[in-house]
């Protein structure tokens, strides 16, 4: 099954690459200035390469495929963080790129140039990332959902996502999605300590990686809980507590280390006159102030006539995402609310959750779990029910409203809200793509026989994205 997962991921980047390559070919960019690179303002590597190539077409092809954000990023490989606005773009990517461009690919900066090598760099580590990060997203469904098919029909969702134009450019979706969705495989399956390492390099990719602490909260807590109330075991309970503690802080450590290193660069050295803003207050966080100061983001700030085709432009995946979210509160109103505190010691299986098991529990084998679904599903008795009833009933199966996913529910309404209340709202297809709730649910409405329209609809949802994206994104045209 991986097998196939894999032929999956790897056609859905042929199929997009090829898109960008037919959209390139037909229509003329809106904006043309991609290939211009002047030179930057401290020595680097490109002022010491050649400055005649060999094959400068397929050089100059590949530097004018750089688009959008994109630019910053190659940039950043290139020359270091120059100005101010260019710290909004996290180093994990950048700092990968100039990695694989002065090593593996070294040997073709004079065949087609530096910075075309670098943009090569970015496009190859970045599809690579994609299909290690849709294995894991398989692996973590099998964990959570406990049912092959579903599972499957989320990660092959996951593959031909609707912002899958972002995954294969020089963007930091792919590496935040492997870094995440496999740190989040791994905290369950009880390897804490590549767990937070992935984590930590998700907040080196991008600044909502710092969010996925709360995963590494969550299982403390309930691990506590599980130690004082039914191991009755309170020193057991402060060892978790610290250990959790100092995972979460781990997580956090790489964004705030670029925060301070932001200040060190922009406001070290300087007169409080000369300072910017940002350095003068008592909490001088970069990050945020570019984010206000440069782009407009702030809470409510994009909430304009003006800016209504950027909502209806959002508006399938928040209506997903919420859906998703109402659906578990429907269902589990009291797991919701309580965190799941007191609700996993009334389940059979209370010992076996993966997010209140102790440290010296491993992840269970799957085997067992898929033996137990199939004499459940062979022990039933066939009868007609309402949509309501079998859509519970698949579901509750799969594993969608059981204890497992709460944390994970906790995750996308958190980011749900952000992406509505905070950010350019157009950015939400892209922002809450690695989120697994939205193809869990997704699925569980596709096996859904009295839901099958859904299936339809989010398919052609998930396809004119895909094709609208790389139609609008590689020719330098707004998408999201």
């Amino acid at each position: 099954m991986s097998t196939s997962l894999i032929r999956y991921a790897i056609t859905s980047r042929i199929l997009i690459v090829t898109l960008i390559i037919v959209w390139r070919s037909i229509f003329s960019p809106y904006d043309t200035s991609a290939s211009l690179n002047p030179n930057c303002l401290s020595p680097s590597p490109s002022d010491s390469s050649p400055h005649s190539v060999i094959f400068p077409g397929i050089g100059s092809a590949i530097e004018t495929s750089v688009v959008w954000d994109s630019v910053y990023f190659l940039r950043i490989a290139q020359c270091g963080y120059e100005y101010e606005q260019t710290y909004a773009f996290l180093p994990l990517l950048p700092v990968l790129i100039f990695l694989v461009s002065n090593s593996v690919f070294r040997p073709l900066i004079p065949v087609i140039g530096y910075r075309a090598v670098l943009a090569l760099s970015g496009y190859v580590i970045n599809n690579l990332a994609f299909v290690l990060a849709a294995l894991y997203f398989y692996r973590l469904s099998i964990a959570i959902l406990k049912d092959k098919d579903a599972s499957l029909r989320a990660s092959i969702l996951f593959c031909f996502n609707p912002a899958s134009i972002f995954y294969s450019s020089i963007y930091t979706e792919s590496l935040y999605a492997l870094c995440s969705i496999g740190g989040v495989y791994y905290l369950i399956s009880g390897a804490n300590n590549t767990s937070v390492l992935l984590l930590s390099l998700s907040s080196f990719a991008r600044s909502n990686g710092v969010i996925n602490a709360g995963y590494c909260g969550f299982k403390m807590l309930h691990q506590a809980y599980h130690a004082v109330y039914v191991k009755k075991r309170s020193l057991l309970a402060v060892k978790v507590l610290l250990a959790g503690v100092f995972r979460c802080i781990c997580i956090c450590l790489p964004f705030l280390a670029f925060q301070a290193y932001g200040y060190y660069n922009l406001c070290h050295g300087l007169n409080t006159d000369e300072m910017r803003p940002w350095c003068r207050t008592k909490v001088p966080l970069l990050y945020s102030f570019i984010q206000s100061q440069y782009w407009g983001v702030g809470f409510l700030r994009y909430f304009q006539l003006k800016q209504s085709p950027n909502f209806l432009l959002a508006s399938p995946v928040l209506s997903l995402a919420f859906c998703s979210i109402f659906s578990y509160l429907k269902f589990e109103p009291e797991k919701f609310f309580s965190l799941g505190f007191g609700i996993a010691s009334k389940e059979n299986n209370s010992a076996n959750e993966p997010f209140s098991r102790g440290e010296e529990q491993r992840f269970d084998d799957h085997r067992a779990a898929k033996q137990d679904l199939r004499r459940r599903q062979q022990s039933a008795k066939p009868r007609v029910k309402s949509s309501s009833a079998a859509e519970k009933e698949v579901s509750v199966k799969g594993g969608y409203y059981t204890m497992e996913m709460l944390p994970f529910i906790y995750h996308l309404s958190f980011m749900a809200a952000t992406a509505l209340f905070v950010m350019h709202v157009q950015v939400s297809t892209r922002f809450l793509s690695a989120s697994p709730p939205l193809y869990w649910y997704a699925s569980y409405l596709m096996g859904c026989i009295e839901r099958r329209r859904w299936a339809y609809l989010i398919w052609a949802y998930a396809a004119s994205y895909i094709f609208l994206g790389s139609l609008l994104f590689s020719n330098f045209y707004p998408f999201t």
